[in-house]
């Protein structure tokens, strides 16, 4: 992204727009922030203007492309594989409606200016479909074309976005006259289970890591809803973020896909659990499987073949499955709480 580059944050008072927020803004980036609900007083505080509205809802969005050129759209806003299987048709409208609105926006910004807007687009690991336990033990490191068989109406709505973009970036309008004009530079990642030392958890089927830890740190009992020997893989917060702004400044020529993978480290429920106890030796961590949601877990990949993010953009995370617990969660979540 240039210096003084306006870009648009959608969901941006959730877990991954705080630091995303940050970030920009330390770059010099203007940021506008757009979520459900106006943004809290930190976001607002690094952010040129920050907006409540609706994603569904295109009265909501068309005035900001009304107001600012933007250069890139950070389209976070999502409702989430738990909160999806409850409100499965609320699911659809957030996670599709909303995404079909800003890419059309997207792309009609892009054929004024003759610009196109990079779409930067937070995917998951819900995409994924593995139909049994021997399976995923087989395919321990799945790549992005892989068993892509969702079972979750966050990971079907996640992949047919994912198909929208690649629309938007290499088919919009292609009867039309005007087909040639620049359209939606549409980038993907696939993350992991994201964890946060600053933010709570809202509603993920990944959750069960960081709901384990914020517990441990207030004292409170926790019984994990996936049994011991359950894998998936996870990421600290601050290796999403950078990997989503390392995307965004990869030169185009240098991505070969549209859609790309990322893990760090992928640790059982019960490994999880040993390191939460390490750190907070009260910790009341029992095991009391969700036999529904421990079965989403069971179709998600117990790791991810991400080769192809590490070549083209450069990943490379920061934190492994110790540093992440030592220099990030327990230091940070125990100033949270006051934590002894």
């Amino acid at each position: 992204m240039t210096p003084e580059a306006v870009v648009l944050v959608t969901g941006a008072g959730g877990e991954m727009g705080h630091g995303l927020i940050e970030a920009l803004a330390g770059r010099g980036v203007r940021v506008v922030a757009f979520d459900l609900k106006e943004p809290d007083a930190a976001v607002r505080a690094k952010c040129r203007e920050t907006v409540g509205g609706d994603i569904v809802r295109d009265a909501d969005l068309a005035p900001l492309f009304e107001r600012h050129r933007f250069e890139a759209v950070f389209h976070l806003a999502a409702l989430l594989s738990t909160s999806g299987e409850r409100a499965p048709e609320k699911a659809h409208a957030v996670n599709v409606q909303g995404t079909l609105n800003l890419l059309n926006l997207c792309a009609a910004s892009a054929q004024r200016s003759g610009e196109p807007v990079k779409f930067l687009f937070p995917s998951t690991i819900a995409v994924y479909g593995l139909p049994d336990l021997e399976t995923k033990a087989r395919f321990a490191r799945i790549k992005e074309h892989q068993y892509i068989q969702p079972t979750t109406m966050y990971g079907c709505n996640k992949l047919y976005c994912e198909n929208l973009g690649r629309y938007f970036a290499k088919h919009y309008r292609r009867l039309s006259a005007d087909a040639d004009r620049p359209s939606v530079d549409f980038r993907a990642i696939r993350f992991p289970g994201l964890i946060s030392a600053f933010t709570v958890p809202s509603g993920g089927t990944s959750d069960y890591a960081p709901e384990m830890l914020h517990a441990a740190a207030q004292g409170r009992p926790y019984a994990c809803f996936v049994a011991e020997d359950r894998r998936i893989p996870f990421m600290a917060m601050p290796d999403g973020v950078d990997a989503l702004l390392r995307l965004a400044d990869a030169k185009a020529e240098r991505l070969t896909s549209h859609v790309y993978n990322i893990g760090a480290f992928a640790p059982s429920a019960a490994e999880i659990a040993d390191r939460v106890r390490a750190a907070f030796p009260k910790a009341d961590v029992t095991f009391a499987p969700d036999l529904k949601r421990q079965a989403i877990v069971d179709t998600w990949p117990a790791d991810v073949d991400d080769a192809l993010a590490r070549y083209d953009f450069g990943f490379t995370p920061r934190y492994d499955f110790e540093r992440c617990f030592d220099e990030y969660l327990v230091p940070n979540i125990r100033r949270r709480y006051g934590a002894a």
